[in-house]
C-alpha cells in the first residue's frame, strides 16, 4: 500500500510539472490532485524536494535494465537518455528548478553504476587499485552526464541514439587502453 501511494504521489507530481513550475506546485495541489490528506504525504516525504528524490532514485534501476557490461553499456546509457526523455516534464521542470541537484545526482549516479561495472568488468585478471578504478569512472561519469545535462538545456532536439552512437565511436577502446595504463603505472 505504501508504495502505491507513493506512486500515486508521484504520478500527480508528474501530472502537475506538465502544467506549471515546481516552485510553483504546493503540498495543497499535490494532496488535492491525489486525494489523499497532508498527514498520508508527510507520513511519505519530507517535502517536494524529498519526493523528487524519491521518483529518481526509485525509477533509476528500471531506466539501465541491467545493462551494464562492456558489450551493453550503449544500450544502458540509451535507455538512461529515453527515460528522461519519456519523462520531459518532469525532467524540464526539476531541471529549471532549485531541485536541478536531484537531477544531477540522479544521473552522476546511474552513470557511474554503468560504469563501474563496465570498469570491473574489463579490469578482470588485472591488477588496477580500486582507487584508480573509481578515478576513470568518475572522469567519464562528468562526461556522460554533462552531455545528457547539455542535451536537456538543449531542449532534448538530438536523438538519443545518435548521441550515444557518437560517444561510443569517440571512447571506443579507451577504458581497457586506461586501465592497462593504470596497471603499468602501479602506485604514485
Amino acid at each position: 500500500m505504501a508504495q502505491t501511494t507513493k506512486r500515486a504521489i508521484a504520478a500527480s507530481l508528474k501530472k502537475l510539472l506538465a502544467e506549471k513550475p515546481l516552485d510553483k506546485i504546493t503540498i495543497t495541489d499535490l494532496v488535492d490532485d491525489c486525494e489523499i490528506n497532508r498527514q498520508t504525504f508527510y507520513y511519505h516525504f519530507k517535502d517536494i524536494y524529498d519526493l523528487v528524490e524519491w521518483i529518481y532514485t526509485s525509477e533509476a534501476t528500471k531506466a539501465l535494465g541491467g545493462k551494464k557490461t562492456y558489450d551493453t553499456w550503449q544500450q544502458g546509457l540509451l535507455q538512461i537518455f529515453e527515460y528522461v526523455l519519456e519523462n520531459k516534464a518532469f525532467v524540464t521542470g526539476t531541471f529549471k528548478s532549485l531541485s536541478r541537484e536531484h537531477l544531477e545526482r540522479y544521473l552522476y549516479n546511474e552513470t557511474y553504476s554503468l560504469l563501474i561495472s563496465v570498469i570491473e568488468e574489463k579490469a578482470g585478471g588485472l591488477s588496477v587499485r580500486d582507487e584508480d578504478k573509481a578515478f576513470i569512472a568518475n572522469f567519464y561519469k562528468y562526461a556522460f552526464a554533462g552531455l545528457m545535462l547539455d542535451w536537456i538545456s538543449l531542449g532534448m532536439k538530438e536523438k538519443p541514439a545518435d548521441i550515444v552512437r557518437r560517444l561510443s565511436t569517440l571512447i571506443q577502446g579507451d577504458i581497457p587502453s586506461a586501465l592497462d595504463r593504470f596497471k603499468a603505472s602501479g602506485r604514485f
